[in-house]
């Protein structure tokens, strides 16, 4: 089984930074792409930044210029430092690794959440 465990939420200020954090543990043999995803207040959950193994990142449009993803490939972790928030990108965020895991299962894993809230 391979788990997902994300970290750095909190209550920031419009114009803020946070620097969410997730590592992932487990029976990993491999993790493909990373990415982080977002549910705001009343709507569906929403793709934000993934990240190949091999470093090549996309951003969804709004976030463009603002977040950065990266990942620590030896310690299975993945980071979204974001700058410049606004009130819109309040929401839980959420880790996800497409995952091999050591019986050669390959899948998408997803951790908890954390809570992103930025004020006006």
């Amino acid at each position: 089984q391979v788990h997902l465990v994300e970290s750095g939420g909190g209550l920031v200020q419009a114009g803020g930074s946070l620097r969410l954090s997730c590592a992932a543990s487990g029976s990993i043999t491999r993790i493909n792409t990373m990415a982080w995803y977002r549910r705001p207040p009343g709507k569906e959950r929403e793709f934000v930044a993934s990240i190949t193994s091999d470093d090549f990142p996309t951003y969804e449009y709004s976030v463009k210029g603002r977040f950065t993803i990266s990942r620590d490939n030896a310690k299975n972790m993945t980071f979204l430092q974001m700058n410049s928030l606004k009130t819109e990108d309040t929401a839980v965020y959420y880790c996800m690794a497409d995952a091999v895991s050591t019986t050669f299962n390959e899948d998408d894993y997803w951790g908890q959440g954390t809570q992103v809230t930025v004020s006006s």
